[in-house]
């Protein structure tokens, strides 16, 4: 049975007083559920819990032995699952005290399941799923593998609220006016870009002036000195003979003060000369020519020469011409030009035909094709005719195309909830049955918008539409996971659970944080005027290394089936040049940008796992020193699901302690000894600081190190659960071997949240024990794990609603 998280602190599941659930109506076996209760429940919680919760003793406000009714017992589900979890994870009753032994355990943790939450594993409760609109990355995603474009939601579109630790939860994925004014737009701009508004369009061939090379390739043409005469060229490949129009982009980068010099550039194409512009002084100055030449199907070669208009001029100061861009247009005549780019995504024939019934029809063939593809199952014909008419009443106007008509009914398609949105239909139930399995295509977006984050493929559809998905259902999740989108799954799930994205954008001192360990960062080579100063923040080029050692190392246990333990340790890591230069290894650990497997010495400080990768502990600390409670908070909830409740009010700071140590500089360790001498704060920090302080040898750019303020780092610890261990490798072996089951549980229910886009309820638990227990039977491997999820109650079926 595996821990699935604390809500609260850990000295009470929770005060009755607090619990606020609506209790439910009587159910068959409440009567043997009571009985059961005090027959078998209650000796044991007054063997183990009433030293703090009963006989005359309500510690934080809660007794055991003050539950007497039936609403008491049966009507507080989410009261009992704080017990169950609390008791599993051993929080409760506390180290010292006597524990359940594992019979006991098991009685206890049946009747709860059984009896307070009254389960019927035989009739799984798959829950409610809000009905969920396409975040961000689902919109970019999909609009990307329906209609070929490439669509900046990231700054189109507002950013998706978080909840649970993910952005594609269906209770806050709200879709407000603004949003839906800018989704309107989207989908206008996205079918005026993606969608020809004819059957044929110009060729055009565009090349920048960096990519116009000299003769022997070491220059080109951006930037060209007015003094020195210089030839560049590029060939553009035609296949249709025609007239063509160049089309140049030149700019003048002169000093502040005018220059006498002048100079010519002359264009040619295959050796003749096609037009020449004198250019004198300028000040960022463009221009722009286009002329008109035959060519020939094959190779052409298009050249730009500058020539000085006077040679022997002394050269005074920067001039500078620039061959900004040149294009190559055509053929000009229309019958020439080929099929317009991307129509055969959208259209089947060459063109429309003419005669107004054969365009309905076509309509009717083009749009039933695409609404299937953007609303991820068949359509009615009555919706279908709705968008035909809208097409017809557009492209029946003079002037306008069938294209165009099209487009207008892709727009609705796109701005409509049915594409927005996952909506979602199930099976025919059986009769008294509470749950159905959902459909097929249902089934099958579910999938896609889980490994995917976007639409399902054409075999998924195909799929889906014989009723054969179910069957096939191990093979595809293994293609799915194979297929380039699949790093969609290791992207955003990784960067969410392991905060990874966050350190795109995490704040970090770099000399702050160095100088508490008496090291200046070294300057860089002196660039123009002023002094040269040392970086204060991680480059770009780290930031992408740090976030990409997670999202490589998470893929590589997601694909090669590896154990997920090794999540928390391992012996090995993924570095790149950027990545192995940042830590500080040598030289030839890794070269290039590519992250590569390296096998780590035994005595490696850091060790494998994600624990301690640099990102995990950037995204964990202050931006000049590290914070042992946020990375011992992180470990409890994402890595023993475990959380800390949030602080009682009026707690001081912790710096607020440094007043009382004679005013030298404490350690981490001293000050938060001194602030757990509040009791308000020992409960909490008890679990919390034992977890950050091992960490306390990696600074807060995720660095190793060995003292901080000229004193030595003490790293060892003890659990909460009385397990004792001398530094941050030690810890980790303890987590993956005692506390594996912990870690199977949390994992658990984070890949559970991020499939469902719900939070996990206490009518989850069967569906999840069920999981860790396959995790623990067969060596914990990540298929287990995701086929385990997939094939679950929660994911392929549906709550019937009365």
């Amino acid at each position: 049975m595996g821990l699935l998280g604390v809500h609260r602190a850990a000295c009470a599941p929770a005060s009755t007083a607090s619990v606020t659930a609506v209790a439910p109506a009587a159910r068959a076996g409440d009567a043997s559920a009571v009985a059961q209760f005090h027959r078998t429940v209650a000796p044991i919680l007054k063997e183990h819990c009433y030293d703090c919760h009963g006989g005359g003793v309500k510690k934080a406000d809660f007794a055991f032995d003050e539950l007497t009714s039936r609403d008491d017992l049966l009507g507080q589900p989410e009261f009992w699952l704080k017990v169950l979890r609390n008791t599993r994870s051993h929080l409760m009753p506390p180290p010292g005290e006597s524990t359940p032994t594992a019979v006991q355990q098991a009685a206890l943790e049946n009747w709860i399941v059984t009896g307070a939450f009254g389960l019927d594993p035989a009739q799984p409760d798959p829950g409610h799923i809000t009905v969920r609109r396409l975040n961000r990355t689902d919109y970019r995603n999909t609009i990307r593998d329906l209609v070929g474009t490439e669509f900046d939601a990231e700054h189109a579109l507002a950013a998706d609220d978080i909840g649970y630790g993910f952005d594609h939860i269906g209770d806050v994925l709200s879709l407000s006016p603004m949003r839906m004014e800018k989704l309107i737009a989207a989908a206008q701009s996205i079918a005026r870009v993606g969608v020809p508004a004819e059957p044929t369009a110009i060729s055009e061939f565009f090349a920048l002036g960096k990519a116009f090379l000299t003769e022997d390739g070491t220059k080109n043409g951006d930037p060209m000195s007015f003094y020195q005469e210089k030839t560049v060229a590029r060939t553009f490949t035609t296949t249709i003979a025609g007239d063509y129009r160049v089309i140049m982009a030149t700019s003048v980068d002169g000093t502040g003060n005018p220059d006498p010099a002048t100079c010519s550039g002359t264009v040619f194409c295959d050796g003749n000369p096609v037009y020449t512009q004198d250019y004198a002084w300028a000040d960022c100055m463009f221009f722009t020519n286009e002329r008109t030449v035959r060519l020939e199907p094959g190779d052409h070669k298009l050249e730009f020469r500058l020539k000085p208009l006077d040679p022997a001029l002394k050269q005074r100061g920067k001039m500078d011409l620039k061959l900004v861009w040149m294009q190559l247009v055509g053929p000009l005549e229309r019958k020439a030009w080929a099929p317009a780019p991307g129509y055969d995504r959208f259209f089947s024939r060459p063109r429309p035909p003419e005669a107004p019934a054969e365009r309905r029809d076509y309509a009717r063939e083009v749009l039933g094709r695409f609404a299937v593809k953007a609303y991820r199952r068949p359509i009615t014909d009555t919706l279908l005719d709705r968008l035909v008419a809208l097409a017809e009443n557009v492209y029946s106007t003079p002037g306008t195309t069938f294209e165009t008509g099209i487009s207008r009914a892709i727009v609705a398609i796109l701005a409509s909830p049915r594409f927005l949105f996952r909506f979602e239909q199930g099976e025919p139930a059986a009769a008294g049955a509470r749950s159905a399995p959902v459909d097929e295509y249902s089934l099958a977006s579910r999938l896609s918008y889980f490994l995917w984050s976007t639409m399902p493929d054409d075999a998924l559809v195909k799929l889906a539409s014989t009723g054969s998905l179910r069957k096939n259902l191990p093979a595809e999740v293994r293609r799915m996971l194979a297929d380039p989108k699949g790093s969609a799954f290791i992207e955003n799930f990784s960067g969410q659970w392991l905060l990874s994205r966050e350190v795109a954008h995490v704040a970090v001192n770099r000399q702050i944080v160095l100088a508490r360990e008496g090291i200046k960062p070294p300057v860089p080579a002196r660039r123009g005027f002023g002094q040269p100063q040392a970086p204060t923040d991680l480059t770009p080029d780290e930031r992408a290394a740090l976030k990409g050692e997670v999202e490589t190392y998470f893929g590589h246990v997601v694909r090669e089936n590896r154990p997920v333990l090794e999540l928390i340790d391992s012996d090995y890591a993924f570095l790149n040049q950027t990545l192995a230069t940042y830590y500080g290894l040598p030289a030839d650990t890794a070269k290039g940008p590519e992250m590569r497997r390296i096998t780590l010495a035994a005595d490696d400080p850091r060790g494998g796992g994600v624990i301690t990768m640099g990102s995990t502990l950037a995204v964990t600390s202050n931006p000049t020193r590290t914070s042992p409670v946020k990375r011992g908070k992180w470990i409890l909830e994402n890595i023993l699901g475990a959380p800390a409740p949030p602080p009682p009010p009026a707690v001081p700071a912790l710096e607020a302690s440094e007043k009382s140590l004679g005013g030298r500089a404490p350690t981490q360790r001293e000050l938060l000894a001194k602030h757990r001498e509040d009791p308000l704060c020992a409960s909490c920090h008890n679990r919390m600081d034992p977890l950050g302080l091992a960490l306390e040898n990696f600074n807060a750019l995720g660095l190793y190190r060995t003292q901080e303020l000229d004193q030595p780092i003490d790293s060892a610890g003890e659990l909460f659960s009385g397990e004792p261990f001398k530094n941050v490798r030690e810890l980790k072996r303890i987590l993956a071997t005692t506390h594996a089951r912990e870690f199977y549980a949390t994992l658990t229910e984070k890949i559970m949240i991020y499939a469902l886009g719900r939070g996990v309820e206490y009518y989850d638990v069967p569906a999840l024990d069920k999981i860790v227990a396959r995790l623990e039977q067969n060596g914990g491997h990540f298929s287990d794990l995701l086929m385990g999820v997939i094939e679950s109650a929660p994911f392929q079926q549906r709550r019937i609603t009365p």
